[in-house]
């Protein structure tokens, strides 16, 4: 039989390739010939001809929306999503091949439904957005989940995800204007105004990314009407659980928009210690010129940004000024990041009670969001920074940081183990991102080796998948295999999400694993002094001279991790009778 795959991640990341490979060998187990399609946001690769869908018996399209679906009308087409191809891929192929129908492009439906979707008699239009502090993984998985459980039962789905590149697959006002629902899978805030009038239902990209489908379902039975100015109150309160509102959210907004500070400023720090360590104290050189810029500018930012946008998160456009002033205050006191978090939160909460609580006539209200709300939530929060919280914090920080730089050996391994422990606990989750956060955080205090702790140890889990598909190749099938290819690769470059497919599958056994590997990496990282200028890239973070410092211990860390993870993996895994049929197929 011919069949046509088309895999399609709106990401542009790994899954439409690991998609693709996994099928692959579970379609010539079937003698059925294959031909791919693969798509990204960017690009379609390898786009199947005229002639080879004419000749096709089945279309099976996996994953985002169906690209240019008038080339398959009159064809059998199956549409599935990535959860249900990736774990059973020979299932998956013998239930296209058992419930495809005939496709009928409709000119009312957009590409992203299927006829099937067309004519089910509750279709609902839902739109989303997705959104996480990092904006590397979670955004662009979540955003794929909630797609294909949309269309699984049966709705017509458009995902944007804001991401650390910016928004991609944008929403347009048509869109939403239609839509009957719509999803914000938001762990930062977003600006949700051009959504007023609509149902709304607030979320995380943790739970749309592991119980999609349980999202959309509460979504269409528990999203509310919310106006313009009810959304703005709401767009911090409306969620489920702590992890998903108040504190948590507000933090990681103000963490995802300081991220590029950090990142740029660490490298760029690193760059001048290549002419020297010391060579920045000569005036007029580049080395001084790139300390100027790293050092003095990004790093100096990297607080009232903080500050600026945890403020924005909890009181939108008005928290910015006062935030970010209250976040200098808290840099040039000494009080760093701790004293920054504060300042963001006093001003938001400042800014937002004057917003709802402040009534003026109407001939001066139009100057109450460009001058009465900025000028007393900063006159407040100034004067709290400096009076009341500067010193005090100032104090704890410099205690903090006295202490991690003076640590013996046996409290450097213990904060290792710690950090690297939680690192790998949910993969990306709340507990991940508490570890992430305050490892960047010290950055801005010049305390460089908890970060390094933390990014090798969420190299591990992803890394350590790999390596046990690799030495238990006969307890895995071969589209576990390849996944283990993937989730290597990923784990190289700092996202711990690659591990995620394992964890769904096996969590009991793939996350004590991953959690005694990353301890020991963290442990191991902290004994040797390993200090990390920027906080994300994974091991090409290694090209830039001295922004990982010392590399041979370093990387003795994560390798020695690693190793216990895969080979902890591969003993405690079961070989099933799934892994094993696949094995006597391929």
């Amino acid at each position: 039989m011919n069949v046509i795959l088309i895999a399609t991640c709106p990401s542009g990341m790994a899954t439409s390739y690991l998609v693709a490979e996994r099928l692959r060998p579970a379609a010539q187990a079937l003698d059925w010939q294959m031909d791919l399609e693969v798509h990204s946001s960017l690009e379609r690769l390898a786009p199947v001809s005229a002639e080879a869908i004419a000749n096709a018996d089945l279309i099976i399209a996996v994953g985002g929306s169906l690209p240019d679906p008038q080339r398959f009308s009159g064809k059998r087409l199956y549409r599935g999503s990535v959860h249900q191809a990736l774990p059973q891929p020979e299932a998956f192929l013998r239930q296209a091949e058992r419930d495809a129908s005939v496709f009928t492009p409709l000119g009312d439906v957009p590409a992203s439904t299927s006829s099937l979707e067309a004519s089910h008699s509750a279709a609902q239009r839902i739109v989303a957005v997705t959104a996480c502090p990092t904006g590397v993984a979670h955004t662009f998985m979540a955003a794929e989940a909630l797609a294909e459980a949309g269309r699984a039962l049966g709705h017509q789905v458009r995902v944007e995800t804001q991401g650390s590149v910016g928004a991609q697959d944008q929403l347009t006002d048509d869109e939403i204007a239609n839509a009957d629902l719509v999803i914000l899978a938001c762990d930062i805030e977003v600006d949700a105004a051009r959504f007023a009038g609509k149902r709304i239902y607030r979320t995380s990209t943790g739970n749309a990314l592991k119980k999609s489908r349980q999202t959309i379902e509460a979504a269409l039975g528990e999203a509310e009407l919310e106006s313009a100015e009810s959304g703005a109150a709401k767009g911090n309160e409306g969620a489920r659980s702590f992890k998903e509102k108040g504190i948590y959210k507000h933090l990681l907004t103000g963490v995802s928009f300081m991220l590029p500070m950090v990142v740029a400023g660490g490298l760029l720090i690193a760059l001048s210690f290549v002419f020297g360590i010391e060579a920045f104290r000569e005036e007029g050189t580049l080395a001084a010129a790139l300390m100027q810029i790293g050092g003095g500018t990004a790093f100096a930012l990297m607080v009232p940004v903080l500050a600026g946008y945890i403020a924005y998160s909890i009181a939108d456009r008005p928290g910015i000024a006062p935030g970010m002033i209250g976040g200098m205050l808290a840099a040039n006191l000494g009080a760093g990041f701790i004293g920054g978090i504060i300042a963001g939160f006093l001003a938001g909460y400042v800014a937002r009670a004057l917003t709802r609580h402040v009534r003026l006539p109407s001939s001066v209200e139009s100057l109450k969001p460009i001058l009465i709300i900025p000028l007393i939530s900063s006159l407040v929060t100034g004067l709290v920074m400096i009076y009341l919280v500067g010193e005090p914090v100032a104090g704890i920080l410099g205690k903090l940081t006295a202490f991690l730089a003076s640590m013996g050996s046996t409290n450097a391994v213990l904060l290792g183990i710690l950090l690297g422990a939680m690192m790998c606990f949910d993969l990306g989750g709340p507990v991940n991102k508490a570890a992430y956060t305050f490892g960047v955080g010290l950055l801005a205090s010049e305390t460089y080796a908890p970060m390094a702790a933390i990014m090798a140890a969420g190299m591990v889990p992803a890394i350590g998948m790999g390596i046990a598909t690799f030495i238990a190749r006969s307890k895995f099938a071969q589209a576990e295999r390849e996944a283990g290819k993937a989730s290597f690769i990923l784990g190289l470059c700092f996202i711990t999400e690659g591990a995620i497919p394992f964890a769904a599958r096996d969590p009991l056994r793939v996350i004590p694993a991953a959690m005694i590997g990353g301890a020991i990496t963290g442990a191991i990282s902290m004994l040797v002094g390993a200090k990390l200028m920027a906080p994300h890239g994974g091991v090409f973070v290694l090209l830039i001279p001295n922004a990982i410092t010392p590399v041979v211990g370093y990387l003795i860390a994560i390798l020695a991790g690693s190793l216990v993870t895969g080979v902890g993996y591969a003993m405690l895994k079961r070989r099933d009778a799934e892994s094993m049929a696949a094995m006597q197929g391929g």
